[in-house]
């Protein structure tokens, strides 16, 4: 059973890449035509734009335009199984590594004390709801003023993020943050943008004219994954850095990086057309990045989390081999008895001293500074126990 656990992470990683791979660079390849398509000297009829490129040992010419009535290619490319595959694998490992197994890293005895019944429905709530409310905005009148909109949006974001960090921990809160975006993402692509393509392909077999607000709106909604793609991106690779969602201010540090890559993305995509934005976008670019490396050297945050006083005793190996025996080998051990481990995390073995050592800052760093190991605090240690391990890591991790 074990192995064919760890077969279908593995399976579902491996599709959840290489669809994502397909999926964003369509989209950005496409994105990036529409803001370089020119008009000839000569433009045919409906020709809204085209382009030429250079690649793979020969010239590319690329027209957009629009279809007169009845003239339908013989043969039509639709982009939206990439979309669709991300999606579904990325919900299956949604599935397989945070609700099954007991939901032991949905939750945190130090954020909140919700059943792991509680908060797999929570999860899924506020995904479902996240969606609702942005496409909400966007189809009632509200969606006529986009600024509005967009604020609307943001805050509704906001909210429903700032429950996922006050009931679940703060890894499961990061990735269900990230699920939120990307099913907005998917949303938009199936209830929106596919509709209104096959709305204009209709349109153009049964020799009616195209409208044009069918074709404005699956373009604006197309927009608005074009900014969401860097900010799911951090998303997902800051499951692999505890620095960020172990932060004493994981939900700022999620803000501010987030909101920094999507401000990548706008530099990108105005930096020929808008070059007046180019010096107040940048200016708060660099801002973005002096936070997120203030927040990196200060994982403790604002108001350092207070421990209780280990002491000025010294500490030995013996004092802190039985914490490490009952709250860590579970899973860091040669032979993990923790179900949802076959072998230690990463390789890390922690049963002898010279292993302990070895490993004594960054120890230091997830047990006592950030507080995120044990993962959801399966093994119940306690504050006096990280104490312990800090004044022994302090005293340069002494054997006697």
């Amino acid at each position: 059973m074990a192995n064919l656990t760890e077969l279908l992470h593995l399976v579902a990683r491996w599709v959840h890449l290489i669809a994502g791979i397909m999926w964003i660079g369509n989209s950005m390849l496409f994105n990036w035509l529409d803001r370089n398509l020119v008009l000839p000297d000569d433009p045919k009829e409906g020709l809204i734009g085209e382009i030429w490129m250079v690649h793979s040992g020969g010239f590319y010419q690329v027209e957009k335009k629009h279809l007169a009535p009845g003239q339908m290619p013989k043969t039509l490319h639709w982009f939206k199984w990439q979309n669709g595959i991300t999606w579904l694998s990325g919900i299956s490992l949604l599935v397989l590594v945070y609700y099954m197994g007991g939901a032991s890293l949905m939750t945190d005895p130090a954020v909140s004390r919700i059943s792991p019944a509680g908060s797999v429905a929570l999860g899924i709530g506020t995904i479902v709801g996240a969606w609702l409310a942005y496409d909400l905005v966007w189809r009632s009148p509200i969606g006529r003023r986009p600024q509005l909109a967009f604020a609307l949006n943001v805050l509704s974001v906001l909210a429903l993020s700032w429950v996922q960090f006050h009931w679940l921990s703060g890894r499961a809160a990061y990735m269900h943050v990230g699920v939120m975006l990307g099913t907005i993402m998917t949303g938009n692509v199936w209830f929106v943008i596919i509709p209104s393509q096959r709305e204009l392909v209709a349109a153009t077999e049964s020799g009616r004219p195209q409208d044009p607000a069918i074709g404005y709106q699956a373009k604006q909604r197309s927009i608005h994954n074009n900014y969401l793609t860097f900010p799911l991106l951090f998303i997902m690779l800051s499951n692999h850095f505890p620095t960020t969602f172990g932060h004493a201010l994981n939900w700022l540090v999620l803000l501010v990086l987030s909101l920094g890559s999507a401000l990548i993305r706008h530099l990108m995509n105005i930096r020929f057309t808008y070059r007046q934005w180019l010096l107040p976008a940048t200016a708060t670019f660099f801002v973005t990045c002096v936070a997120a490396l203030w927040f990196f050297a200060h994982p403790e945050g604002l108001h350092p989390r207070r421990h209780l006083p280990a002491g000025t005793q010294p500490v030995a190996w013996s004092d802190v081999e039985p914490i490490f025996q009952a709250r860590c080998q579970r899973c860091h051990s040669r032979f993990p008895t923790d179900p949802a481990f076959r072998a230690p995390p990463n390789g890390i073995v922690l049963e002898e001293h010279e292993q302990v050592a070895r490993l004594k800052d960054r120890i230091k760093l997830r047990v006592v500074s950030l507080r995120n190991m044990p993962l959801g605090n399966v093994t119940n240690i306690t504050d006096a126990e990280r104490a312990r391990i800090g004044a022994w890591i302090d005293q340069g991790a002494p054997e006697d």
